[in-house]
Parts: C-alpha cells; sequence; structure tokens
C-alpha cells in the first residue's frame, strides 16, 4: 500500500525516505488499528501509581521536536481504573475515541464517551475513570499546553467550592 504520494508524477523513480519521526518538519503519524500508532511507544501515565491505576498514554505529537504551542496525547484507562484527581492553572480538552467513562469536576460527574469534548478549566479539580463492570477500555485524545504547570493532588479540602 502507498503510504505517500507525490504532486510530480515524474519523480516517483526517485522515491526517497519519508522524513523522520523525530524533527521539526510537517509529518504522517499511521494508526496502526486498535488505537495504536506506528512508532510511538506505550507508555505509563506518571511515573508512580500512587494515586492512579490502570491508566497508558502515548505521546502522539509535541514531544519530538515539533515548535507547536500545544501537545497531543492518547490516554487509555482500563475498566476499573482512574487518573490522579488533581487541578493544575493549564486548561486542557479531551475528546473521548473509545469506550464510555466519567469525568469529575469538584463535586459533578458526568459521563462521556465518544465524540464528546471536555474542557477542563484552570484550578478545577477533575479526575478520568473507568467503571469497574466496563466493557472495554475508555480512551480519549487530549490536548494540553506544551508549557505547563505541576499538577497538585487533590484531597478533601478545596475540592469542591460549591459544597463547602
Amino acid at each position: 500500500m502507498l503510504q505517500y504520494q507525490f504532486v510530480d508524477n515524474e519523480i516517483k523513480d526517485h522515491i526517497p525516505s519519508p522524513p523522520p519521526l523525530v524533527g521539526n518538519h510537517s509529518k504522517v503519524i499511521r494508526h496502526q488499528g486498535n488505537l495504536t500508532w506506528q512508532d510511538i511507544p506505550l507508555e505509563p501515565y506518571k511515573e508512580t501509581t500512587e494515586t492512579w491505576k490502570g491508566v497508558t498514554r502515548r505521546e502522539l505529537s509535541g514531544k519530538r521536536g515539533e515548535s507547536q504551542r500545544f501537545h497531543v496525547r492518547y490516554f487509555e484507562i482500563a475498566p476499573g481504573g482512574y487518573t490522579t484527581l488533581e487541578k493544575h492553572e493549564h486548561e486542557h480538552v479531551v475528546v473521548p475515541l473509545r469506550g464510555q467513562g466519567e469525568v469529575q469536576f469538584g463535586c459533578y460527574i458526568y459521563k462521556v464517551g465518544i465524540g464528546d469534548v471536555v474542557y477542563v478549566a484552570p484550578n478545577d479539580p477533575h479526575q478520568f475513570r473507568n467503571p469497574e463492570d466496563a466493557q472495554e477500555a475508555f480512551g480519549f485524545l487530549c490536548i494540553v499546553n506544551a508549557e505547563r504547570d505541576i499538577p497538585m493532588t487533590v484531597d478533601g479540602s478545596g475540592f469542591c467550592y460549591i459544597c463547602e
């Protein structure tokens, strides 16, 4: 299968290799099915598992020499898994691509699924979860500022400004 084509058909006889994945140039990251991408490794969500369970990520764009001001990442949460309950100054947008899950903002919990768009405002406590009885992983794209602050884990105090 031809992965790319040229505007000028005369150079087909001298087909160069496609550009490398690393570098600040235009590129295509090939989807391989089942929400995996060619040459994009599966990574842990965070270094330690003290505040989360069953989450993986793939850094799709923004960490390989691109100059963009945002990063695009793909996360998956296994059934019964959850992200850290946290807040931070940077905002981000999440677009589910697989399964259904929940997002919690303070004391509000929303069910979300494929095609929904979730906006996480600055300093809003939030967490993403996949119910224990889910039939599949909950997967989503996360678009976030390239330069961002360090998230702070949230506990009972300051968790829900509406309820306090």
